[in-house]
């Protein structure tokens, strides 16, 4: 039975574990995809994998970045902002009050995405037959999901996420704490990427939908909300 609800999870981290700078959510990614979702009619929730506070990446706050549809407009919005600064924990959430989950990036979603409760949450959210979607380094939530058969779900998947070339090229080959892209094709996924770097593109396979980097998480939304309409 449809919600008209979705779920968007989002980061606690705040910092590199090794380097010390400064990460958190990319606010466009959230942005992009809750306007997008609630322009149709949708309503959404925010959690992450501990609760409370959601640090943003100073980085996604740049003047030509806030500029980027309408994510300016929201990080001026206090109303918005303010679901920031207590988000709902993942243990706090029932698969059966939405059609779909959404992982949103941000660096620091590497560090925190990985744990067994997400994991088990996801899973949940695929076998019962719900849309899984992520865009960035989102997927980083989909490597230590296992199925009920033991599979893991990205095994023989078409998926996509930040790539390596993305991350070099963003001078963060350095700090971040694996190659999504290379982690995703060890647990079997069919991993494509854009033909050039940070341009829009997504992959759906079934109800696994998943979007390259930031430029995506709008075209991420349109793919999600076209398969629960």
């Amino acid at each position: 039975m449809s919600t008209d609800k979705i779920l968007i999870i989002v980061t606690n981290t705040r910092e590199y574990e090794q380097v010390g700078m400064r990460t958190g959510l990319w606010l466009g990614e959230l942005t992009h995809f809750y306007d997008y979702a609630q322009d149709n009619g949708f309503e959404l929730d925010i959690a992450s994998p501990t609760g409370g506070y959601v640090p943003i990446d100073p980085e996604s706050l740049a003047r030509n970045v806030l500029a980027q549809l309408g994510t300016g407009k929201r990080y001026a919005d206090r109303e918005f902002m303010n679901l920031l600064a207590d988000t709902k924990t993942v243990a706090d959430v029932d698969v059966e009050d939405y059609d779909a989950i959404y992982f949103t990036g941000g660096h620091g979603v590497m560090f925190d995405f990985g744990g067994p409760e997400l994991a088990a949450l996801t899973a949940r959210f695929y076998e019962r037959g719900r849309i899984v979607s992520a865009v960035c380094h989102g997927p980083a939530a989909l490597l230590e999901v296992t199925l009920g058969n033991g599979d893991p779900l990205v095994e023989g998947k078409n998926v996509t996420g930040f790539s390596w070339p993305e991350e070099e090229a963003a001078q963060r080959a350095d700090a971040v704490p694996f190659s999504l892209q290379d982690e995703l094709k060890k647990r079997g996924a069919n991993y494509s990427l854009a033909d050039k770097p940070f341009d829009t593109y997504v992959v759906e396979d079934g109800r696994l939908i998943t979007g390259q980097n930031p430029a995506s998480a709008r075209a991420v939304a349109e793919a999600v909300i076209t398969r629960l309409t």
